[in-house]
């Protein structure tokens, strides 16, 4: 080796580098160039993430506010299972309002799209103050009523407790529960 021109320690040392190129470098780089891609593809997975998680943070911070009118609106409209303890508490609104209760009776129930509509007929004799009043404390209630074809009369025996009969229409509203999928083909 020592007896090699130049340009024989030249290429030797060519073929040394070209040796360590193709069998250490270039492996190396192709592994450096996947890891790189690798990171890049992580990097975006990661900032798809902390936005599906600012989503998710959205939609959870929505289904509480949602949560909170469906309470409201649950307490507007009852459930089925809570109608008659209503009504129980209507009767007992009438009573404490001076009133007699002549007719209360309760209708079928029309079934809208999303909810159903409960009629009841009720006619009621006392005198006009405290029918406003009985209205008046009715308006506060907890529960939607709605009052139609309302009609208001006098009697024709008036005493100092009794001195009109009132005929209505008071509407209340039944939620629509789901129905679990079992039930629906019935």
């Amino acid at each position: 080796m020592k007896d090699w021109p130049w340009y024989g320690h030249f290429l030797l040392a060519v073929i040394v580098f070209a040796l360590l190129f193709f069998v250490y470098f270039k492996p190396q780089n192709t592994k450096l160039t996947a890891l790189k891609q690798e990171r890049e593809k992580t990097e975006a997975e990661v900032t798809n993430l902390k936005q599906k998680n600012l989503q998710l943070s959205r939609i959870e911070e929505e289904l509480v506010d949602l949560r909170k009118i469906l309470n409201e609106l649950e307490a507007i409209i009852p459930k089925r299972k809570e109608i008659w303890d209503i009504l129980k508490k209507m009767q007992q609104l009438a009573i404490n309002s001076r009133l007699n209760i002549v007719k209360f009776l309760p209708k079928g129930e029309v079934d809208m799209e999303f909810y159903y509509e409960w009629p009841i007929s009720i006619e009621i004799t006392g005198n006009y103050h405290n029918l406003a009043m009985f209205f008046d404390r009715l308006s506060n209630f907890s529960r939607l009523f709605n009052v139609e074809d309302f009609s208001i009369k006098s009697l024709t025996k008036q005493t100092e407790a009794s001195t009109i009969s009132a005929a209505y229409t008071a509407k209340t509203y039944i939620f629509r529960e789901e129905t679990p999928p079992g039930e629906r083909s019935r």
